[in-house]
């Protein structure tokens, strides 16, 4: 079967998908653009179409171009000559004074869909400390794509180490992302200086994460939120058994999900948003493990983390 992963590389340990060519810390670009697979560049062409079915009869489109990669000439998309193109090289470069300046260092980067989407997440050196020594660290994903399915988005991500879950942040009205749309020209710098509102949330942040794991909830609660956040009616006296992602989610929340003994996590709100997330992340089913990544962060599993995280949020009122 073919992967969603093209090609990546990460440093430290294995990251929570799996993926990767592991490389020692401290690497130049140059050596992250190679070994995660962005060493080459997305040029365009006319978009040609044959008008004869009994002959070479061909005649381009002025409307539409072609995107290919330098490398391979494989095409990855047809789009409007106003589309914006950000170069995999640049989604590395984004990172580059925030690494000298010091503080964040990148630890994954790669190339999904053939090239059709591109990703590095950067340590931010932000963390915090949840009841039951639950390590929570903050990380900087910057995103792209050259099909139109994806704006160029920088968005804050906590990783939760016990588990390695991943949860977007946000607070209030700041989800702690900018989002770049494709007719608009790319300007890491301008990026930057919009996302200083978003590191500066972080505190506020863990501030809830810290309110959740002091929020007791009781089994009918957790039973309603888990039915809530998977759009599942409650169970009557001649229902169907529970499906699969409920026995799921609720077995993870129990304690078979990793730190989901800890004093913070048992019986606590800040539990529910766990099991979610580690449900999402690494248990619910996925044609391979590259779709699930494509799926957490960019897709229907990134919309349910939400979706759990907003819902927990709302026990604390």
């Amino acid at each position: 079967m073919a992967h969603l992963v093209e090609s990546m590389a990460y440093v430290g340990e294995t990251p929570w998908h799996g993926l990767g060519n592991a490389l020692s810390t401290g690497q130049p670009l140059d050596i992250w653009l190679r070994d995660a697979g962005m060493d080459w560049t997305i040029e365009q062409s006319d978009v040609l179409f044959n008008v004869s079915a009994d002959a070479l009869h061909i005649r381009s489109y002025a409307d539409a171009k072609v995107l290919y990669r330098s490398d391979t000439l494989a095409p990855l998309s047809v789009v409007s000559p106003r589309y914006k193109v950000v170069q995999p090289a640049e989604v590395l470069h984004f990172y580059q004074d925030l690494v000298a300046a010091g503080g964040f260092e990148l630890e994954t980067a790669g190339v999904l869909k053939g090239g059709r989407k591109l990703w590095a997440l950067a340590r931010t050196g932000q963390e915090a400390l949840l009841k039951g020594n639950d390590q929570v660290k903050a990380y900087l994903l910057l995103a792209t794509s050259c099909d139109g399915t994806l704006c160029t988005t920088a968005q804050f991500t906590s990783i939760r180490v016990v588990c390695n879950n991943t949860l977007q942040m946000a607070v209030g009205d700041s989800t702690g992302a900018v989002k770049v749309p494709h007719s608009t020209v790319f300007d890491p710098q301008a990026v930057k200086e919009s996302l200083g509102i978003g590191l500066s949330a972080w505190d506020r942040f863990i501030g809830n994460l810290k309110s959740l794991s002091k929020r007791t909830v009781s089994s009918e609660e957790a039973q309603q939120y888990f039915h809530d956040v998977l759009d599942e009616p409650l169970p009557g006296d001649d229902d169907a058994p529970a499906s699969r992602a409920m026995q799921q989610v609720t077995a993870l929340y129990s304690g078979a999900g990793l730190g989901s003994l800890l004093s913070g996590s048992r019986n606590t709100a800040w539990g529910l948003v766990n099991a979610m997330t580690e449900y999402v992340d690494h248990r619910r089913r996925a044609r391979s493990q590259d779709y699930r990544l494509d799926s957490a962060w960019f897709g229907q599993g990134a919309q349910l983390k939400q979706k759990a995280l907003d819902s927990a949020l709302a026990l604390l009122d």
